[in-house]
């Protein structure tokens, strides 16, 4: 496998293989490389957001919200890390993980516009996360 050139698979775990060699190996935690990266994939800004964050009990909480918006019929897309056994943990539509193929259809996509900017393994899923959600009905 080559760090300057993308896997030609439909295999998530080559992909993945291929993000953990792809990390820059300084920490810069400026937006500007996935704020450049969104203007590439110009993907429509969804219809509402509710970050979570902080140190404790943030799974809980998207797991709630998530099921309190799902009993109201709404359309939710949930992004969590880190994933505990698979990595399609992470990204889920309606209450299910995408499949290994829908994440790779959209790590490939964030990959066709990336270009020469240095990603991290975590933004790089978070950039195919929100392609993904653009392509759903939670978008």
């Amino acid at each position: 496998m080559n760090r300057n050139t993308a896997p030609d698979s439909k295999r998530l775990p080559d992909w993945l293989a291929w993000l953990e060699m792809l990390s820059p190996h300084e920490i810069d935690l400026g937006l500007e490389r996935v704020r450049k990266i969104l203007d590439r994939l110009a993907l429509a800004r969804p219809r509402r957001v509710i970050h979570v964050a902080g140190t404790n009990g943030k799974g809980s909480t998207v797991a709630m919200l998530e099921q309190l918006y799902a009993a109201r019929n709404e359309a939710v897309a949930c992004y969590t890390s880190p994933h505990v056994v698979r990595y399609n943990e992470r990204v889920r539509v309606r209450g299910r993980m995408l499949s290994d193929a829908q994440i790779v259809a959209s790590l490939r996509r964030v990959e066709e516009v990336r270009g020469d900017v240095p990603l991290t393994y975590f933004e790089f899923g978070t950039l195919a996360a929100f392609v993904a959600f653009a392509a759903s009905d939670a978008g």
